[in-house]
């Protein structure tokens, strides 16, 4: 920790809660103006500790807010921070222990809606740039800082807006913190995001629901295709029997495999936690292995018939299910999406007609390990825990990685501070103090060790 952190501490705190009580609910009309007085904030607070160029970027939803620093010379990188001040709903309310946009701070904690989602961890890297402005007069490293406000919306006018700035956001190295860490003792670095396809599967038979009585054993019940077509999708080893589904998928890395298997997991504990007997999934492979590097298929939702309380002896007319794909590094979305249609249309009968949409999807992102940006962050998290993170990833998916890789040409970090315990998009939302100092710190070291790498 530096002595202008130590020193700052308390300020630091203040300015956060200030930035917490704003409620900038992306997704809520009523707040529109606050969302345009957060945006505003962050403007006046960048200026404040020395940035330039400082502005206020309208999309045709909310504004972006963007600052820079370029002084430090043309031989050196050009790191983009990027995160988001917009935050989640706060219902239901009642569930809070506190007023969630008066931040209160309880056993090291402080506890606000958007505390650790994303604007207590954006924030970090905000009193990192001010703690190397002030205390050196310069920053190591040509620093752009892009903070969205639609993020918790789904970043509809983020790629419109990064193509009109392209110029403007052009850099080496993409710096974002809205992840976790394993836990509180493993710091972590996330380097791969699953992608998705996600499907719809709609089963017809008949022209209208049929008695049961009347037509059952006389017409087929697209309930029953649907579920047969259902069990056909994976084998009794948890892989997907999509033909061509595992052709671009590669095995994670040795050194990868390691990392996974040295986390301390307790599958016994993780299963009790989730209500069930054991874990499944593909043979072969352990639960840590399976939820980050390996694809999966899984049903979301399905629906058909008499749905009702009680009774009512029906033959449904149509039957529909959603089918989600967890795609991994290599897998393309529009493949999957299409080999997937190919072979539930080849397995239905023809004694109804299925209709397969392809709702929407993301491609996977991975950052390669010894990426200056990863051995970067990996010696600035080892400065601030004392301890080498693990190189992790995450099983879901955040399309907005993948567009700044495309649109930007430049490889993501993804060095987050947050833990999965912090309830982010639930009551009593938090963000640990501990990791928010540690933060700050081990950003000023992550810009240092960008400068000496070159």
């Amino acid at each position: 920790m530096t002595p202008y952190i130590e020193e700052n501490k308390d300020r630091f705190l203040s300015e956060l809660k200030e930035l917490l009580s704003i409620p900038s609910v992306s997704t809520a009309p009523e707040h529109k103006q606050d969302v345009l007085n957060c945006a505003s904030w962050l403007q006046s607070h960048f200026e404040s500790i020395g940035m330039e160029n400082v502005e206020i970027l309208p999309t045709e939803g909310h504004p972006s807010v963007y600052a820079d620093w370029l002084h430090a010379g043309d031989d050196k990188p050009t790191v983009l921070v990027y995160g988001h001040y917009d935050v989640q709903p706060v219902d239901p309310i009642e569930l809070w222990t506190n007023d969630p946009f008066e931040p209160t701070v309880r056993d090291g904690k402080i506890f606000a809606r958007g505390a650790t989602d994303d604007k207590g961890q954006v924030f970090l890297h905000v009193k990192s740039l001010e703690t190397m402005l002030k205390s050196d007069g310069s920053l190591p490293v040509n620093v752009k800082v892009l903070i969205e406000g639609e993020e918790e919306v789904g970043s509809e006018h983020l790629v419109p807006l990064l193509e009109r700035h392209k110029e403007k956001l052009a850099c080496d190295t993409i710096l974002i913190s809205d992840t976790a860490m394993y836990s509180p003792e493993v710091p972590s670095l996330c380097i791969g995001l699953r992608g998705l396809a996600y499907m719809e599967v709609e089963v017809t038979g008949p022209n209208r629901d049929l008695h049961s009585g009347s037509f059952g054993g006389g017409i087929e019940n697209p309930a029953n295709v649907l579920c047969g077509i259902i069990a056909r999708l994976k084998d009794e080893y948890g892989r997907v029997t999509v033909p061509g589904f595992y052709d671009d998928v590669e095995d994670a890395s040795e050194r990868e495999k390691q990392d996974i298997a040295s986390l301390p997991f307790d599958e016994e504990k993780y299963c009790e936690a989730n209500g069930v007997g054991a874990s499944r999934g593909e043979f072969g492979y352990s639960v840590l292995e399976r939820l980050w590097t390996r694809p999966t298929l899984d049903v979301n939702g399905m629906w058909s018939g008499f749905t009702g309380v009680g009774a009512k002896t029906v033959l449904p007319s149509k039957a529909t299910a959603k089918i989600s794909m967890r795609l991994v590094p290599n897998q393309n979305t529009h493949d999957i999406a299409k080999k997937f249609e190919d072979y539930i249309v080849s397995i239905a009968p023809k004694t109804v007609k299925v209709k397969v949409t392809d709702l929407h999807g993301g491609n996977p992102a991975l950052t390669e390990p010894d990426s200056a940006g990863i051995q970067a962050a990996s010696v600035a998290m080892e400065e601030a825990y004392g301890k080498r993170p693990v190189l992790t990833r995450e099983g879901g998916s955040i399309p907005i990685v993948l567009d700044f890789q495309n649109i930007l040409s430049a490889p993501v970090v993804l060095m987050g501070f947050g833990l999965q315990s912090e309830n982010l998009h639930s009551p009593d939302e938090h963000f640990h103090l501990e990791n928010f100092y540690k933060g700050i710190f081990a950003s000023t070291r992550f810009f240092h060790q960008m400068a000496a790498q070159g």
